[in-house]
Formats: structure tokens, sequence, C-alpha cells
């Protein structure tokens, strides 16, 4: 079957939501514009996860998955998404619901002007400590990547899949992505975005990976965008 848009979800430890992530992904697959299937890419999960993912694609023909043998990471989990992906255009979004699978249709009215178009979480529904942290975090990558996003970590984005398949693999995949995109000379569109409340499950973020973690990566990114090899192909003629 010919899919339009695909739909990435990394999961790691989320049974507590995959029931209603489920009815929302069906609601929304009878409904979005363009004809779309889902990936749920299980990240090593030990919650019973991994059978719930296995149990929802089994009965729902567009919806797929892949199952990590241990954690990887977000970051590798969105990259076996992206190198699974056969539709012109895929998008991503967490497990945890607190970005809905309909606010994809809010993206992809931009999606043929630019190669990324990418939430804004204006308005955060999340703890104080996630909000100081996040806060913090954005500002540190924005004096190291200066890539003029204001909610790089938004987990709703719509990418052109062969921009996605470009991106080199790397831990905190996820933190720089539209900083990528601009590295291959794409344009990005910024869509505020509603967020909502964590209603089941437990955040696996903390002030460590939320600041710390991307913090280091920065140093990598700077690293990467010296030596990132960027070209296209005007004509070839092969076998």
């Amino acid at each position: 079957m010919k899919y339009e848009f695909t739909i990435i979800i990394p999961v790691y430890n989320e049974s507590e939501s995959l029931k209603r992530l489920e009815e929302m992904l069906l609601e929304y697959l009878k409904k979005a514009s363009k004809k779309t299937c889902v990936i749920l890419v299980d990240d090593g999960s030990t919650d019973g996860s991994t059978e719930m993912i296995r149990e929802i694609s089994d009965r729902n023909q567009d919806i797929y998955r892949i199952l990590f043998q241990e954690n990887a990471g977000k970051g590798a989990a969105l990259k076996a998404g992206f190198e699974a992906t056969t539709s012109p255009l895929l998008g991503y979004m967490d497990a945890d619901l607190q970005t809905h699978p309909e606010d994809f249709e809010r993206l992809l009215v931009f999606a043929n002007d630019y190669e990324l178009v990418t939430g804004w979480r204006q308005v955060r529904e999340d703890t104080g400590v996630k909000k100081i942290s996040s806060l913090v975090g954005n500002k540190v990558r924005g004096l190291f990547i200066n890539d003029g996003i204001h909610d790089t970590g938004c987990p709703l984005k719509v990418i052109h899949t062969q921009n996605a398949k470009q991106i080199p693999m790397f831990t905190g995949l996820q933190r720089f992505i539209p900083a990528m995109i601009l590295l291959q000379k794409g344009r990005i569109k910024e869509v505020p975005v509603p967020h909502y409340p964590r209603s089941a499950g437990v955040s696996k973020y903390s002030f460590k990976n939320r600041f710390l973690g991307p913090l280091f990566d920065c140093f990598g990114y700077v690293w990467m965008k010296k030596t990132y090899i960027n070209y296209h192909i005007k004509e070839k003629n092969t076998k």
C-alpha cells in the first residue's frame, strides 16, 4: 500500500499510555488529509509495552512495528523509523500524548514549501523542573547552534523523508533535527501547537538528560557542522 505520510513514534516504557494512543491514532487515520501509516518503535521497553505494540500492530493494518532488542535511546529509535519509511513525508511524536496526532494537520499544510515543519509549544503543560530545564537547555543550544528555533525539542515534526534519511546517526539526534536540516540548506517553518499534560505513565526526563546531556552534545554538533558533507547531484548515469 502506498502511503503519503508516515508517523514514527518512539516508545520506551509507556504501557499506561498505549491504549489511548492506539485510539487516537485510529481516529486520526480515518480523517487524515494524506494516506497515513504509523511505525511504533519500541526502544527496549521492560514494562510490557513491547507485547502491547506487537498486539496493536497485528490488529491494525496501517500500524507497523520495530522492536529493539535493548534500549538504544530516542535518537536510535527515530533513525530506525526514518530508514524504514517509504512515504515522501514523515513525522514523529512521543507516545506520552502530550502532543496529539490530529495536530499534524497544522503542520502538513506547510509541507510542500518547507523541508521541516516543526511544532512550537508556546504554552507548556509540564512540571516546573521540566519547564526550567527545557528553557535552559534551549537557551544553551541556541548559543551553540543559533538555528533560530524557539522549541527545537517539540516532538511534533513533519520532515521530507529524503532529508530525514540524510541526518547522520548520533546520540541526542532528536535535539538537533532543525539544525541538521539547516545544514542541508533546508527551509524550516515553526507552527504553534497545543501541548497537553501527561495523563498516564512517568516522564523519562531529568535535569541530567534535559540539560547536561544536551550541553555535551552541543560540542559534538559544532564539530559535525565544521565537517558536514552536503551535496546535491545534478545528473548521474549509473546502473
